[in-house]
């Protein structure tokens, strides 16, 4: 059984520093799950522990009915694929497949047979008397995943492997990956930045961030229900849409931000019993692009479930167009938000602080290309309030029961 569980883990450095703290994670056998999160959250900290590269240093750490704190790397029976491809150069991609099998001593015939069988998978039939030197870059990262295939372990530890690919093999390798696993049918912890591959690709998404896991569930659940701003804010592309609002009760419940009087659909009301305790609160209201059309395509869309404001930027990207604006309303500021605007670079960091002196927020919304929005003219998105998301303005989690 190639089952993996985390009871109670902690890294914590020499010098203090707190990589991860109490994870508590059960991965099911032949289960693909992801770590993601923004850089340095303990993603890849957590794989090296599970590889052995890396001390535990409070907790317990199994693989199978094993705990494996204290075995060494080469006994643990896991196979790992770093994003550097890390094969030798000076050996053919049958021989690079076949080392470690003849380390292990394993026959002959069985390494032949193993070797070309993978080979036969992710097809590098006619590619086994090359050097890694005469491959292309997604031909030499099949050819390490191969190495990790032919070894049959209980677990594939995969980090951050795409990376150095372009974006066309990315998408091409990511559904090879996810086949080959279902084939396989044998545990992947797969690590990544790019919450893209990570919705894309895992049965189960771990969001980790500082150290701790955020949220564990299915890539649906994490889009949909999101536990807290950060993981709602992480979650989706492009990011979601945050501005402090308040809850009132006008026959109904209805969001009030910069002038703005959105009436939220009985269907969000009835997912989310416990909004009703923040009416005439303050609150923080998302809204992912995605919820959002030109209301001159959607047409008939009722004014409280429209935003006007004045086009800054239009992006067409085949048939879809997002349209940027600000509204008169003051950004969410929150650790979680900064440590999203950080994320991506320390320039929108300083945005958001600046956004916050200027009370002023910055959104954008997904339109069919149709939409005729263009820079320097008025828009008004209509917003499908069944999809709006509402969190606690203190302590970040989001609103459900």
């Amino acid at each position: 059984m190639g089952d993996i569980l985390f009871d109670q883990v902690w890294k914590v450095y020499d010098d203090g520093t707190e990589a991860v703290r109490a994870v508590d994670l059960e991965i099911p056998d032949g289960a693909l799950m992801v770590l993601v999160g923004p850089s340095g959250c303990g993603k890849t900290t957590l794989l090296r522990m599970v590889a052995g590269l890396e001390e535990v240093t409070a907790g317990s750490i199994r693989i199978g009915e094993r705990e494996v704190n204290d075995v060494p790397a080469k006994n643990r029976d896991i196979a790992m694929v770093f994003q550097n491809y890390a094969l030798y150069p000076h050996m053919s991609v049958y021989d690079n497949q076949a080392f470690g099998l003849k380390l292990r001593r394993l026959a002959r015939a069985e390494i032949d047979k193993r070797v070309r069988s993978v080979a036969g998978v992710l097809g590098l039939d006619d590619q086994l008397k090359k050097k890694p030197g005469q491959l292309s870059g997604g031909q030499r990262q099949r050819v390490a995943m191969g190495r990790a295939i032919v070894r049959q372990p209980q677990a594939f530890l995969m980090d951050e492997p795409l990376s150095n690919l372009d974006a066309k093999l990315r998408v091409q390798m990511r559904s090879e990956i996810s086949r080959m696993q279902r084939d396989l049918a044998t545990t992947m912890i797969y690590v990544t930045h790019d919450q893209t591959e990570a919705m894309t690709m895992g049965t189960q998404v771990a969001v980790m961030k500082g150290g701790d896991l955020q949220q564990v569930d299915a890539p649906d659940t994490l889009y949909r229900r999101p536990t807290n701003l950060f993981v709602a804010g992480f979650i989706g592309s492009p990011a979601m849409n945050f501005v402090q609002a308040t809850l009132s009760d006008d026959d109904g419940l209805v969001v009030e931000f910069a002038g703005e009087r959105l009436r939220v659909d009985t269907e969000a009301i009835e997912a989310r019993p416990g909004l009703a305790r923040y009416a005439g609160r303050p609150l923080v209201v998302g809204i992912r692009p995605d919820a959002t059309e030109d209301a001159a395509i959607a047409r008939d869309v009722p004014a409280d479930r429209r935003i006007g404001a004045v086009a800054e930027l239009r992006e067409t990207i085949g048939s879809e167009a997002f349209v940027h604006f600000t509204l008169d309303a003051p950004p969410v500021v929150t650790e979680d938000t900064r440590e999203l605007a950080s994320d991506v670079g320390d320039e929108v960091l300083e945005q958001l602080e600046e956004e916050a002196s200027e009370r002023k927020t910055r959104f954008i919304a997904r339109t069919h290309a149709r939409s005729r929005a263009r820079e320097g003219e008025r828009v008004e998105p209509a917003v499908d309030t069944r999809e709006l998301h509402f969190f606690d303005l203190e302590t970040g989690g989001g609103i459900y029961a």
